[in-house]
């Protein structure tokens, strides 16, 4: 494998970096095991940068030479991997295959979009839609694909109003990625955060903390993102121009029936996930963990009475690379918390700095980060332990700064390849060309950067996550 001049540069950067915190006398007050972390920690940066190999592979590498070392036990390397929010995920993507199997998709698609007479109509139903499907499928890449034929069918039924298509190609991506913050299952950086929340301070985020501080700003980020998909990408005459998409024209390009009385697997199907939600949400009031609420729901929709996939099939949903990168990532945390490093490295930070710049500044980097690293879990991997522990020295409450950190990252549009769910529209025919993209990200970023700021000053303090936290 040849390396480019960019990815030797990164990887000369990081190895310099190794050699001179294996001197002992370099950092006097910096321990042994801090050393060997903060050199694991700069390796494992600069290979998700600057290499092809697998994201996973790097974290799984990291954890096995943190755990050979000594700095981690192999109990907190393998634990990590038990993880209540492992398994929440596991029986998550189990009750997405469930729900995918029935083709209720087409059938939500139909009742919402069947009523939009104007485009702008059509965009905001759409949206709404994909804020909902959050609910349901874990992951931003498990959501656009499960919207891909929602999409195809859209667009066949648009015909030739051309820049509508591409309108859609780009809305499409652009909310399943924003409303992910909407639940704790909406991507697995949200699982990290919640990990190196507890192994750091201590704080516990569950589903039902998480909808409450997530879901409004989904909702308000994902509904200006469409404002600003349809301003960038069509003209006025075009947004004038009635539509009208029957459930006919749907059902021309599906393969379920997207009208009439619910089947008996639909049915049964709609029943459980609701009652899954619902128990979720409801968690104050029975106790009840979401991943033991999961796990019942995952049996059931498996089940050979009642269920609708099985279970074999459902745990061929499951992205495992997906779920050892997160217990690989959890570790190297916990590695750099309890060794010191994370604190060493924010240590010079002035600590007199206002909350509001603060925070403007971890908002500011977590929305740019994925210019450097594509990976939405390797992007919260690296900056949510240092913001975590940043914000401890500083007086910034570490939750809304995690918080923070998290959402901004969910923006990831400037390319095709910055993320997953772009890079799928954007391989379709008469999906958006990159400058098409480019126009959008140059104003959605600034603007989801202000909207995620705006709610963690004023709107997280109101919902019990103040913004000062208390200073060491």
């Amino acid at each position: 494998m040849t390396l480019s001049f960019r990815q030797s540069f990164w990887l000369c950067g990081a190895l310099s970096l190794c050699a001179v915190l294996a001197v002992p006398s370099n950092f006097p007050g910096l321990g042994a095991d801090a050393r060997l972390t903060l050199a694991v920690f700069a390796l494992a940066t600069c290979a998700w940068i600057a290499t092809p190999v697998d994201d996973t592979f790097i974290a799984l590498g990291a954890g096995l030479a943190l755990t050979a070392t000594g700095v981690i036990s192999s109990e907190t390397l393998f634990a990590t991997l038990g993880d209540a929010t492992v398994w929440l995920l596991i029986c998550a993507f189990v009750l997405a295959a469930a729900v995918g199997r029935t083709g209720l998709a087409g059938r939500a698609a139909a009742f919402l979009v069947g009523g939009a007479r104007t485009v702008r109509q059509l965009v905001h139903l759409t949206t709404a839609a994909l804020v909902v499907t959050s609910f349901a499928v874990p992951a931003t890449s498990g959501r656009a694909a499960l919207a891909l034929p929602v999409f195809l069918a859209l667009a066949r039924a648009l015909g030739e109003r051309k820049r509508l298509i591409v309108m859609l190609a780009l809305l499409f991506p652009t909310v399943v990625l924003l409303s992910a913050v909407a639940t704790l299952i909406g991507a697995g950086a949200h699982l990290i955060t919640v990990n190196v929340l507890w192994e750091q301070t201590g704080e516990r985020l569950g589903f039902v903390e998480w909808l409450l501080l997530g879901l409004p700003l989904a909702v308000v980020s994902s509904h200006l993102a469409a404002e600003v998909v349809l301003l960038t990408t069509t003209r006025r005459a075009e947004r004038r121009t009635p539509v009208h998409i029957s459930a006919a024209q749907l059902q021309k390009h599906s393969e379920t029936p997207v009208t009439g009385p619910l089947s008996t697997a639909e049915g049964r199907c709609v029943a459980l996930l609701a009652t899954v939600v619902v128990l979720w949400c409801s968690e104050p009031l029975h106790r009840v963990p979401p991943a033991v609420v999961a796990l019942i729901g995952a049996v059931v929709a498996a089940s050979p009475a009642l269920g609708t996939v099985g279970l074999k099939e459902g745990l061929r949903t499951v992205p495992w690379p997906l779920l050892l990168f997160m217990a690989a990532t959890t570790a190297m945390g916990v590695a750099l918390a309890e060794s010191g490093a994370a604190g060493w490295l924010v240590g010079g930070l002035p600590v007199s700095v206002p909350p509001w710049l603060f925070l403007t500044v971890v908002v500011a980097v977590s929305t740019a980060a994925h210019l450097v690293l594509q990976s939405r879990s390797a992007r919260s991997s690296v900056l949510v332990p240092l913001v975590v522990a940043a914000a401890a020295g500083t007086g910034v409450n570490p939750v809304a700064a995690a918080l923070a950190s998290t959402a901004a990252a969910g923006f990831c549009h400037t390319l095709p390849a910055s993320a997953k769910p772009v890079a799928l529209y954007a391989d379709l025919p008469g999906s958006y060309t990159p400058r098409d993209l480019l126009r959008l990200s140059a104003v959605l970023a600034p603007l989801t950067a202000g909207v995620v700021l705006l709610f963690a000053l004023t709107v997280w303090p109101l919902l019990g996550v103040p913004v000062h936290g208390e200073k060491p």
